[in-house]
């Protein structure tokens, strides 16, 4: 049987293990994804992944049943992300003096090149604020006014962190595609 969000959200509200179980299983894989984006390492994601659940499982009477269980669930684990970053890590805010504005290839271009992996990567390798700010821009939809806001930083300077780190994304692409040319030009020659 496979209950439905609302089914298991009343389940492991009851405290009924399978459901808690149940609930575990089909959001821990997502969400480790989510927080592979903000940190280093599987390792350091993994802490926090299991610390969200804890809050998850904690804080579970306070999801409404209004909007989407795994939306809320997601939100939980970025913002243990964004904590996480502040108790490691100083932040320093990074503003682009000439402000450019830097032009990234369409996301068909990069998917159809890079492997899902390597992009992963190349997100880890930013530093810390470009890395916060990249993804809360590009995959949790946030403004840079909420940006700004959530990590303590100025608009100005949550935009211009977003355009260096898409420039830097961008220069890591794009060698990474010429080592792939380079490569498949290699093993054309090499008759492999």
């Amino acid at each position: 049987m496979d209950p439905s969000e609302e089914e298991l959200v009343k389940g492991c509200l009851a405290g009924i293990p399978t459901f808690q179980r149940t609930l575990y299983k089909r959001y821990a894989a997502k969400m480790l994804g989510v927080c592979m984006r903000y940190t280093h390492n599987k390792e350091e994601a993994e802490d926090i992944l299991h610390e969200g659940f804890m809050i998850v499982f904690d804080k579970m009477s306070q999801f409404k049943m209004q909007g989407s269980f795994e939306g809320w669930v997601r939100r939980i684990m970025v913002n243990k992300a964004i904590e996480h970053y502040r108790k490691a890590k100083p932040m320093y805010s990074v503003v682009d003096i000439e402000k450019v504005e830097e032009d990234i290839a369409s996301a068909a271009d990069v998917l159809s090149t890079i492997a899902a992996n390597e992009l992963l990567k190349m997100i880890q390798e930013l530093s810390p604020i470009y890395k916060m700010v990249f993804n809360l821009a590009v995959f949790e939809q946030m403004s840079h006014k909420e940006i700004g806001e959530t990590l303590g930083i100025a608009e100005g300077t949550s935009r211009s962190n977003l355009s260096n780190a898409k420039a830097i994304l961008k220069k890591k692409i794009m060698q990474s595609m010429m080592v792939a040319k380079k490569n498949e030009y290699n093993d054309r020659q090499t008759g492999r």
